[in-house]
Formats: structure tokens, sequence, C-alpha cells
């Protein structure tokens, strides 16, 4: 018999996690990095490896735990910015273009940590592209305050983590929604 060669053991290790079986946080964000180059691996075995429900869950499961990571990411954002807008210094500022946008990112943070339960539920009832969807449109939502900060001259944008985070575990909930088509 043929030793099996490194393609081979992808393949069948792909395999296994589609179909659920032998699914970890470490097999799944290798095989979504190895199917979407916009995946860091590193940031996404160490995310969702912090999630209480990863353990346990199949490839379907980390999906949603994708999703819910980008949940907590924007309620993070959102007690962020109110401790920006109650600030002495941001008081004294005299509100301003900065503290303006601040604002409109609270909006947008609560509107981007709607879509990410938006996407939870869509993977949850298995329509994985109203999920997607909704993951695209909290990135949309992401890209929108930073936009009003950078008009605002906010530089460099105090939101630019939970930027950063919302596109990169986006990225990795779409990558892995496509893994159990």
């Amino acid at each position: 018999m043929r030793p099996c060669s490194t393609a081979c053991l992808l393949l069948a290790a792909l395999c296994l996690i589609i179909s659920g079986a032998g699914a970890t946080v470490v097999t799944t964000c290798r095989a979504a990095a190895n199917s979407d180059a916009r995946v860091d691996y590193r940031f996404c075995v160490a995310e969702l490896g912090k999630h209480h429900d990863s353990p346990d869950a199949d490839v379907w499961g980390l999906a949603k735990v994708a999703a819910l990571t980008g949940v907590n990411n924007a309620d993070d954002a959102i007690y962020d910015i109110k401790a920006m807008l109650g600030s002495k210094q941001q008081q004294q500022a005299g509100g301003g273009a900065t503290r303006g946008a601040l604002a409109r990112c609270q909006k947008l943070y609560d509107a981007v940590g709607f879509a990410f339960a938006e996407a939870v539920d869509a993977i949850n009832a298995r329509s994985y592209a109203a999920g997607k969807g909704k993951v695209a449109e909290a990135v949309s939502l992401t890209r929108q305050c930073d936009a009003a900060l950078a008009k605002a001259r906010a530089v460099p944008s105090p939101l630019a983590q939970y930027s950063s985070y919302s596109v990169k575990i986006a990225a990795i909930c779409t990558a892995i929604t496509n893994l159990i088509k």
C-alpha cells in the first residue's frame, strides 16, 4: 500500500471537518485559513478557543461561536465609546467633531452587534447565505464608523482594535460557514 501524501491527509482532514466529525477549533481554523486567505489562523484559534461553547462545538457550532464573538466585540466597543464620551477630557473638548463621530460610532456598533446576532440566528437556522450577508453588513457598519472617525480627524482611531477584530472575525465566520455547505 502506498503512503498517503500531505494533500491526501489534508483532504481527509477537510472531509472530517465538513462532516462535523473530529472538528476542533484547531482543525476548523486550519481548514478555514486554507480555504480563505483572509483568515488569520492564530487569531482564529485564540479567539474561538476562548469561548465556552468551543470545546463541544462542531463546525456549524464554531460558525455560530465566531458570530457570537463579533457580538461581544461590538458590546465592548460600545462600553469603551460610552467611557470616552463620558470622560472629563472629552467633556472639556466641548463636543467637537470627534465627540460627534464617537456618538455616531456608538449607534453603528449597536447595529454591528445586532448584525452579528442576526448572523448567529441565520446560521442556527442553517440559512448560511443570510448569515454571511449579516456578517458582511457588520463589516460595512464598522467601516462606516472608521470613516466617521477619519472625517473627524480622530487619528489614530480610538476604535481601531474593534474595527480590526470585527473584520477578522467576520472573515473567520464566513470561511467556517463556507465549510459546512
